[in-house]
């Protein structure tokens, strides 16, 4: 398994698991005061309230980013909406849980976002693992 990295404002917790990450740099842009992948830590958690990082991490197309409340009673985190959207020369994303029968019958569930390849390239496939980028795809 790969790095994972939890961040806390005392509130929510953002969750951070890098092998998911595809850099699409969406977080980057909507709340650059947090997002600072120069930096080390790169999430300055408390550069923003509460609502906003979660409005943000609910638009990570590859659900590196994820959150929880710290407080159990809050079950907010629980609550997403079923869309799909296509990303201009990016993945499809769908957003909402998910149950994932692969090629060989095994099955997953996926929570939040999930990224699918539609470039065909991707070498982590269903899922988009960004190479769409080096490829130059257009779509």
């Amino acid at each position: 398994m790969g790095k994972t990295k939890e961040y806390s404002n005392g509130e929510t917790t953002i969750v951070w698991e890098a092998d998911k990450c595809i850099h699409s740099a969406i977080c980057v842009k909507g709340l650059p005061d947090v997002f600072q992948p120069k930096d080390r830590p790169w999430i300055k958690i408390d550069a923003a309230p509460t609502e906003a990082l979660v409005n943000q991490v609910k638009q990570c197309p590859s659900g590196a980013l994820s959150y929880y409340m710290n407080d159990a009673s809050d079950a907010s985190s629980e609550v997403l909406e079923t869309k799909v959207e296509v990303m201009e020369n990016g993945p499809l994303l769908v957003y909402g849980t998910l149950q994932v029968t692969h090629k060989d019958g095994k099955q997953e569930t996926k929570n939040k976002t999930t990224a699918f390849c539609r470039c065909g390239a991707s070498h982590n496939k269903p899922y988009c693992d960004g190479t769409h980028v080096k490829n130059d795809f257009r779509g």
